[in-house]
């Protein structure tokens, strides 16, 4: 199976610089979106027939969301983490299969100054919570933006972005903490010492052609997953959004 998730950075947006031609040159088996800014039916999104869609809009229109696209009709759906302080902003969609819960997530960020880093971390320990949960019934498949660079080789220039959002020790160490509950990042599992590998550049400076960039897009799975890692990739080549979509690969 095949797995793509990207943050579009605006699905309406995305969808005028070539979003629905990736979509149908690809065919994945699930496309999990980030940051859609859009509630479902404020744009025709032309996916074919046969594809089940999964939304979740945040309250504040234009802003956040995320939003899964499949051929494979799932047991159940579920959206948020069914906790009030962090259900309405859309930021995750939880499908439930035979054999995987796939999750969808656009973590907050921290901000400039690190001004929502409380609340990132209450979010951190609830969703690792939360994924925990789920990995006890069975694996789990979990992707998205997580807006943050897990290692020093994971962004061009960590010493002068040390401490800011996105590379603060507290939220690095989250992630850390996530993997050792469980977890595997796959393109790392395949790909451990490979530089120069972003999902994300700033649309300053030139980031993009000079890549100038940050790994902050991820398929994490349960560990007893790892073995049935085919692919991982960054597909740095897609443009439409400051980010590029990634994909897994399973043999599931």
């Amino acid at each position: 199976m095949v797995f793509i998730s990207w943050n579009v950075n605006g699905l309406r947006a995305c969808m005028k610089k070539g979003f629905i031609d990736f979509y149908q040159g690809t065919a994945p088996d699930f496309l999990c979106l980030q940051e859609t800014k859009m509630e479902r039916g404020q744009a025709d999104v032309p996916l074919g027939e046969g594809i089940h869609e999964f939304w979740n809009s945040a309250e504040k229109k234009g802003y956040s969301g995320t939003a899964v696209f499949t051929p494979h009709a799932p047991i159940d759906a579920a959206y948020g983490m069914d906790m009030d302080v962090h259900d309405h902003e859309g930021r995750l969609i939880t499908l439930e299969y035979e054999k995987f819960y796939l999750v969808c997530c656009y973590t907050p960020n921290a901000q400039d100054g690190l001004k929502r880093i409380d609340y990132r971390m209450e979010w951190e320990d609830d969703l690792r919570d939360y994924l925990m949960s789920l990995d006890k019934t069975k694996p789990v498949i979990y992707c998205g933006d997580l807006n943050v660079a897990h290692e020093e080789i994971d962004l061009k220039n960590p010493k002068t972005n040390r401490g800011n959002a996105g590379f603060s020790d507290q939220e690095r160490e989250k992630l850390t903490a996530l993997l050792a509950s469980g977890f595997t990042d796959t393109f790392r599992y395949l790909y451990p010492d490979k530089e120069g590998a972003y999902s994300w550049w700033s649309y300053r400076f030139n980031a993009r052609k000079n890549n100038a960039g940050w790994r902050i897009d991820y398929f994490i799975v349960s560990d007893r997953l790892k073995d049935k890692i085919l692919r991982a990739e960054i597909l740095s080549n897609i443009e439409g959004s400051d980010h590029c979509p990634v994909l897994l690969e399973l043999d599931i």
